[in-house]
């Protein structure tokens, strides 16, 4: 690593040093050093990654969606540390390092766009100007799907669902899931078909209810998710996002709620159920 990383934290300059990606690499490989490293960093594995991979792109989203992208240097780089992470492992099972994982996605990107790069290769981009013989964009959908199931069958998959990530949240899973479906025509002709689905469902879950069939209900709430994913998916919207924008939407009136009794004195425990539905309207009647 640079001597200026080598010298330490004392060293004046130091705060203005602007670091690389072999910074970072060599950086990772000392962390995980038996003999000089950081005794967490050394225990960790594969599998105990994961959690705190999944919480890192949350994290990027929750800051997009914020526009705080003063903060989006920072949880970038804490998501790119997954990587490098990931490739330590790697490079110490002698199975892959960061650079086959730069290798693999460049290499496949080249592939999956011959109408950016005719010959599969960054030489072979195509010139300034060429605007007129550009590909349509659901030309582009289509041979992306092709390249992507030719890909597929390459390792082997047996179904188009075989690489749908099982560990993706579900909301975002079952929109995947019905998403490779309705590309092989399995799918409703119109967004009214969706609508009766959930319709259909929801009267399911009543019915279970009715007979006190707990279970069972249980896995017609599952059905009705799925058929409003689907619904989401057909409008053209992001499920995990529009739960998360209603998550926040409820946060910021359920908050105000809270300052309304504290402003009473009182405790939300303390208030009757019409006085605070009242607050509740009140807080949407305010601007967002």
């Amino acid at each position: 690593m640079r001597e200026d990383l080598e010298a330490g934290a004392g060293r004046a300059g130091l705060s203005e040093t602007r670091f690389e990606l072999q910074d970072l690499l060599e950086l990772m490989a000392v962390l995980r050093d038996p003999q000089q490293g950081c005794p967490w960093d050394i225990k960790q594995d594969w599998d105990s990654i994961v959690p705190h991979t999944l919480e890192e792109a949350y994290e990027v989203a929750d800051a997009i969606e914020r526009r705080a992208f003063d903060e989006l240097p920072g949880e970038l780089g804490d998501l790119l540390f997954q990587v490098v992470y990931y490739s330590q492992f790697g490079a110490e099972e002698q199975r892959f390092d960061f650079h086959d994982v730069v290798h693999t996605l460049t290499a496949k990107m080249l592939r999956r766009h011959p109408h950016v790069f005719p010959q599969g290769t960054l030489e072979s981009r195509r010139p300034p100007g060429t605007d007129a013989d550009k590909v349509q964009e659901q030309q582009v959908n289509r041979r992306w799907e092709s390249l992507k199931a030719s890909e597929r069958a390459q390792r082997e998959a047996h179904s188009i669902l075989d690489d749908v990530p099982r560990n993706l949240p579900s909301l975002s899973r079952a929109t995947k899931l019905s998403k490779r479906a309705a590309r092989v025509g399995f799918d409703w002709p119109d967004v009214e078909g969706v609508i009766a689905k959930i319709r259909e469902e929801l009267a399911e879950v009543e019915e279970a209810l009715a007979e006190n069939d707990q279970e069972h209900a249980r896995e017609e709430i599952g059905d009705l998710l799925f058929a409003v994913t689907n619904l989401a998916r057909t409008l053209k919207a992001d499920p995990e996002q529009c739960l998360r924008a209603t998550n926040s939407k409820f946060e910021r009136r359920f908050r105000f709620v809270e300052a309304r009794v504290h402003e009473q004195g009182m405790a939300l425990n303390e208030i009757d159920l019409a006085t605070l539905e009242r607050h509740w309207q009140a807080a949407k009647a305010e601007p967002n």
